[in-house]
């Protein structure tokens, strides 16, 4: 029963923190250069396409994503200099 509450609570807490990163991003849309929306849209983009997949789990998703943002970040860091 405590298990419950706690998962119960945990759901809650994270659709929170996902509405308030949708919305902070939002609001950072306007700001962001083109080449910058490009490479956000393609990791969220790949990262929405693995979670969509009911047989991987959490931890296959990140361990595909660390591999495949891995490029796109780089570039995104370079990018802010």
């Amino acid at each position: 029963m405590l298990d419950d509450l706690l998962s119960k609570g945990l759901d809650s807490d994270i659709s929170t923190v996902h509405q308030r990163f949708a919305a902070a991003m939002e609001k950072r849309l306007p700001g962001m250069g083109l080449d910058t929306k490009e490479r956000y849209f393609a990791v969220l983009s790949v990262l929405v396409t693995k979670l969509e997949i009911p047989e991987k789990n959490l931890r296959e998703v990140l361990q595909e994503m660390m591999s495949e943002a891995a490029a796109i970040i780089m570039q995104e860091l370079s990018a802010a200099r």
